[in-house]
């Protein structure tokens, strides 16, 4: 890693110095980013699907996840404050668990954040397509690229207002939900078949476990991925004023929003409308909003899940140029792609992203067999967002042997420590079984591994060619 301070030893980049980032993105970006990388479309539109699987148990379900990810979100916080010489969890990895480990990481970062964002693409021209039939569906894709493109070129900045005003219009929607559904059950509003809203709605229809266990546990492998780019705000904590005092507030503040946003939302959902009605195929936001009298409900949770996969394409865009930038500045991807501009955008490596997120407007026209592939590949993304996670925890056990005294003298310690993240790794080891229990995931499962056999023959050479031209590690 480069760097002006040994490793493990705490320091800032020089405000002058034009190899780092600039640290643009004040308290309220960074509050916002955590909020939108904790919430995913998959809320607004998956949600049904997660409720027919499971039942009122989702709310364990959600809870349980939030819990876990929330002391992975808390070792990647100690870890990144001991050193603001780390960019991202990329580069303490590398530091901590050895070059490889940079390169495992960032790349597999890199292409989980360009699936993810291939599938926004491709989602942004289906809701386009809602309101404009008649219109081809590569316009809007392709116009989508290029807005973030231009936005995103300026300055880090403009990343950060992008994502404030993106993550406000889901809180908006959500809170609308959720004061809408309180007000309903309040009320004890009745369904058009007569059944009330009511709080027994949630074990009065078979049960807070309808579907036993096999229910819960279906529960798991796609509630796991709404979660996906919650790890965003530590890729963010390298441009972000004030780190030391900006980073834990985001962090800590995940559980509240899981429990206002996810739990809140699914809560009323469950109570107005009982958990066997709720139909898989639909948004239930769609629904709740329709039972309230709002005639323009589709159009507008249409939206709001548009700003959504926007939002997340944007994630993309800023999350792998900033990976793609580091890697490239340790020598583990080309030299070109780490230059950055006047105002220490990186924008090489910004349009290397944007060129394989073009991917996405060639699939609306691929047929129906690549699409099965390419939902393949977005669950193989999910996957690997588990391995990130996994990596960061590797990290801060690492961190926590070699590092000591640092340990000892953070003011953001991981709770539970250690012990914490094996529970963590239990959970992940759950995850995997849950997602071997279903064909079309279970297919993921034996595919991914081809993508480490890949990076690992990469490495081989990359690793030869650092030698070679003398580059230290």
């Amino acid at each position: 890693m480069s760097s002006s301070t040994e490793p493990g030893q705490s320091g800032t980049a020089s405000a002058s110095d034009g190899s780092h980032l600039a640290r643009n993105l004040s308290n309220r970006h960074l509050q916002l980013i955590a909020i939108g990388g904790a919430i995913g479309t998959g809320l607004f539109m998956g949600s049904g699907k997660t409720i027919s699987l499971a039942g009122p148990s989702i709310l364990l379900v959600y809870a349980i996840i939030g819990i876990m990810l929330f002391f992975v979100m808390r070792a990647l916080g100690e870890v990144l404050l001991s050193n603001l010489e780390y960019r991202s969890f990329a580069d303490f990895a590398g530091d901590l668990l050895g070059p490889w480990a940079k390169y495992f990481t960032g790349w597999t970062y890199w292409l989980c954040w360009i699936v993810t964002g291939v599938a926004d693409v491709v989602a942004v021209a289906g809701y386009v397509a809602f309101w404009f039939p008649e219109l081809p569906l590569w316009i809007p894709a392709l116009g989508l690229i290029l807005v973030l493109l231009v936005l995103n070129l300026p300055s880090v900045r403009n990343f950060g207002e992008i994502e404030f005003w993106f993550a406000l219009i889901k809180i908006i929607a959500i809170s609308a939900l959720i004061i809408t559904g309180m007000i309903m059950l309040l009320n004890h509003f009745q369904l058009p078949d007569g059944t009330p809203a009511r709080v027994g709605n949630l074990w009065e229809h078979g049960g807070f476990f309808p579907n036993g266990f096999g229910g819960f546990v279906a529960g798991f492998q796609i509630a796991v991925f709404a979660f996906v780019g919650i790890e965003l705000v530590g890729t963010a904590a390298a441009e972000t004023e004030n780190p030391h005092r900006n980073l834990p507030k985001a962090i800590n503040s995940i559980p509240i929003r899981i429990v206002l946003f996810y739990l809140g939302a699914l809560f009323v959902i469950m109570t107005v409308t009982p958990w066997d009605k709720i139909s898989p195929d639909t948004s239930p936001f769609v629904a709740m909003f329709s039972l309230a009298g709002l005639a323009i409900a589709a159009h507008v949770v249409n939206f709001v899940v548009l700003t959504s996969a926007a939002s997340s394409a944007n994630s993309g865009i800023y999350s792998t140029s900033r990976m793609i930038f580091g890697l490239a500045s340790s020598g583990d991807a080309p030299k070109g792609l780490s230059h950055l501009n006047r105002r220490r955008v990186p924008v090489n490596a910004l349009f290397f992203s944007c060129v394989f997120l073009l991917s996405g407007v060639v699939l609306l026209y691929a047929g129906q067999s690549v699409m099965e592939a390419f939902t393949l590949m977005t669950t193989i993304s999910a996957l690997l967002f588990i391995f990130v996670w996994s990596m960061i925890l590797a990290s801060y056990i690492q961190y926590r042997r070699k590092r000591a005294a640092l340990h000892a003298a953070s003011n953001f310690k991981m709770p539970g420590g250690i012990p914490a993240a094996i529970m963590v790794y239990i959970f992940f080891a759950f995850v995997l079984w849950a997602l071997a229990q279903k064909p079309d995931t279970a297919v993921a499962l034996i595919y991914t591994p081809l993508w480490f056999v890949f990076l690992g023959i990469s490495y081989l050479f990359v690793r030869r060619r650092k030698i070679a031209a003398g580059i230290k590690e």
